[in-house]
């Protein structure tokens, strides 16, 4: 699925006022980023409302098909959660704004929008390391080999047969 994002230097920039709006509460840094996004994507700004909570603690946003956002505020999302840091937060956002962004099938767009958003922000030393290793180790494996689980309709029937061979000759051995 094709899905158009803004730059990474724009990303980074949205990604950065975020942070500082869920560290310091201060409501036009949180508009700058989210004036960004809409001015990106060439929509109306959303109607945001803040909430302490949301259906009993269980929900951190939902987003309305007339296009307004209830958000739960960092200052609440610190307390009583579970999953509470500034990342969830941010990543809460995003899923919403895909919501507001891709009526459709709003769910896995709202998650596939939130992964991209946030895929090269800050790069992983642990996956670095991961994807080297894993490299390593498929150079050293043989490509030549044909894979295990295809076979020909002979080789199946072959297969059978080698089988049945062997039960009955496990069978004529017992008795």
């Amino acid at each position: 699925m094709r899905m158009i994002l803004p730059p990474i230097a724009y990303r980074r920039v949205v990604d950065r006022e975020l942070t500082a709006f869920f560290r310091t509460h201060r409501n036009p840094i949180f508009n700058r980023a989210i004036s960004r996004l809409c001015r990106f994507y060439n929509v109306r700004r959303p109607r945001i409302s803040w909430f302490e909570y949301l259906d009993w603690g269980k929900t951190a946003g939902k987003t309305y098909t007339d296009g307004r956002i209830h958000l739960v505020h960092p200052e609440n999302w610190k307390r009583g959660r579970i999953y509470n840091t500034e990342r969830m937060w941010v990543q809460m956002i995003y899923h919403e704004m895909a919501h507001f962004l891709f009526w459709t099938d709003a769910e896995s767009k709202a998650d596939l929008y939130m992964r991209r958003m946030v895929s090269g922000l800050r790069p992983a030393q642990r996956a670095r390391k991961a994807v080297a290793s894993a490299r390593r180790s498929v150079t050293r494996r043989s490509v030549s080999r044909a894979r295990p689980g295809i076979r020909t309709r002979r080789q199946r029937i072959r297969a059978a047969a080698k089988i049945r061979a062997t039960r009955r000759a496990r069978r004529s051995r017992a008795a």
